[in-house]
């Protein structure tokens, strides 16, 4: 799954630069992030500065902070939509080293059930999900790094938090907390979840094969032996549906909820009128994205479930290679590996 691209001579050029390249557009897109939210401190002042006192802007002061947010938006989905485009090549091409790899063990794999399926699918999909999730994973320690200096020197204005009082940057530890909870909540009610995909791809896997050798076989795709694996899929379906019913319970209630953990954290603060409206939106931007970031496995969790019963496939995948072609890390040399 990784020798095949990684280690390859062939996609040299292509493997560690390209990750490199969308590691540093990524992290200039977070700087963008940084530049946004400074506009809506300063733009906020002002809408407050006019409302508070008619006359005391100009439309030119107004519409040239218009203008500035037009032209960091506009930057930011340029390089986004070149960015997205550079990955699907960069997805593609992690696909066609490990589809090859797999092609040249062809004659060992062609046996193991759902093995078309997990060439001609499970290689995309490990490539998509693998990129994505380690893109999301680095944004996520990127965007921490960047906001999380702005929210503490941000908290220091932060009065007291209710129920509780005055605590040194506040906001930081807030975040913390609520994302650590909601990564334990998400770890515990999804924990079946990785091996009921995993079995799901399994009993898909069987009925798609019945049915293609059904194409050829009047023995086969007999109704009877139809509708049995087809009761295993969708035995296994109603089961994944009830597992994720009270998963997504759980997950849409805290994320919902989340929105207003910083306005309740402000709450104190806002009573007093300590703080002006400009700063407040820098400081609920600022701690979205902070505690977004700590959420990563909450955010992440139905792709890493995803990402785990592929993963399973492929492994299996290539144990076969290995029990059945001793020393198989031969054809990877031949093939370019270094």
């Amino acid at each position: 799954m990784f020798q095949s691209f990684y280690l390859s001579r062939r996609w040299v050029l292509w493997a560690s630069p390209g990750a490199a390249l969308i590691l540093l557009v990524t992290w200039y897109k977070v700087q963008l992030d940084v530049r946004i939210n400074e506009w809506f401190g300063d733009f906020y002042n002002l809408i407050q500065k006019a409302l508070s006192k008619p006359n005391t802007i100009t439309l030119d002061e107004y519409m040239e902070q218009l203008a500035t947010f037009g032209t960091i938006a506009g930057l930011y989905v340029t390089v986004a939509v070149f960015t997205d485009f550079f990955i699907k090549h960069y997805v593609f091409r992690w696909r066609t080293a490990m589809t090859e790899y797999y092609a040249a063990h062809w004659h060992t794999l062609r046996a193991i059930e759902g093995a078309s399926q997990r060439v001609q699918e499970d290689t995309m999909r490990f490539a998509r999900l693998v990129e994505g999730l380690g893109v999301s994973f680095m944004r996520s320690v990127m965007t921490l790094f960047a906001f999380l200096p702005i929210l503490w020197t941000l908290s220091e204005k932060i009065t007291e938090l209710p129920w509780i009082g005055p605590i040194s940057h506040s906001l930081v530890w807030v975040a913390i907390v609520f994302a650590l909870a909601g990564t334990v909540l998400m770890a515990g009610v999804g924990i079946k979840l990785p091996g009921l995909e995993f079995e799901n791809q399994r009993v898909e896997a069987a009925f798609r094969k019945e049915l293609v050798y059904g194409e050829d076989d009047r023995e086969r795709a007999t109704p009877d032996r139809f509708s049995a694996l087809f009761a295993d899929v969708r035995r296994n379906y109603f089961r994944l549906f009830f597992h994720y019913m009270y998963f997504d319970v759980a997950r849409y209630a805290y994320l919902q909820f989340g929105v207003l953990v910083p306005y309740i954290a402000l709450g104190p603060t806002l009573a007093t009128g300590a703080i002006t409206l400009g700063v407040m939106q820098q400081i609920v931007r600022a701690f979205g994205r902070v505690e977004s970031s700590f959420q990563y496995l909450v955010n992440s969790w139905t792709t890493i479930v995803e990402l785990i019963s592929v993963y399973k496939r492929l492994r299996a995948f290539e144990r076969r290679i290995a029990d059945v072609v001793p020393g198989s890390e031969a054809p990877l040399h031949d093939a370019g590996v270094v």
